[in-house]
């Protein structure tokens, strides 16, 4: 029973390790960094196909008004791993663009397997539901970033990327 008690605190601090990270924002390596793992674990049911922007919320892009300016709040949680300048990539790609763009594109970025192969095209109603949990959308990706569970939040960042 110890033993098991021990085991699960283990892969509690692993977790509460895994959520502090740049405030849970950390994404793809870059170039010059080495992938930590070579596991890339399968798409669960759960995973959605790349066309598909079903939430598990159930809401949708479209129920909601973006506020740029309330996304450009949001994106302080994304600063860390993220820049919307043009060429600058830091742990995660540049964000510059991205809405519109295909998933693995950004230059000079060396992706995970999960999202190089992903096939999405970063829609905003891809985006929308990417936010909520992105670990959901892309099982094996790097980015430990638990998601933005408020709709309006998601819209926000996203009103705020259309904008950058």
């Amino acid at each position: 029973m110890k033993t098991m008690h021990f085991l699960l605190s283990s892969a509690a601090l692993m977790g509460l390790a895994l959520t502090s990270a740049c405030s849970g924002d950390a994404e793809e390596t870059p170039t010059s960094g080495t992938e930590t793992s070579t596991e890339t674990p399968a798409a669960s049911p759960e995973t959605p196909s790349a066309d598909s922007v079903d939430t598990l919320d159930g809401t949708m892009f479209a129920d909601f008004m973006g506020d740029p300016a309330a996304g450009a709040a949001v994106f302080a949680q994304c600063r860390a791993c993220h820049v919307t300048d043009a060429g600058v990539n830091r742990t995660g790609p540049s964000l510059h663009n991205i809405v519109g763009s295909e998933a693995g594109s950004i230059n000079g970025f060396t992706y995970s397997d999960a999202i190089a192969n992903s096939g999405i095209t970063w829609t905003p109603e891809k985006l929308f539901q990417y936010l909520e949990n992105p670990r959901r959308i892309t099982p094996g990706t790097r980015m430990a970033f638990r998601g933005l569970p408020d709709p309006q939040d998601r819209a926000n960042l996203i009103a705020y990327l259309q904008s950058e």
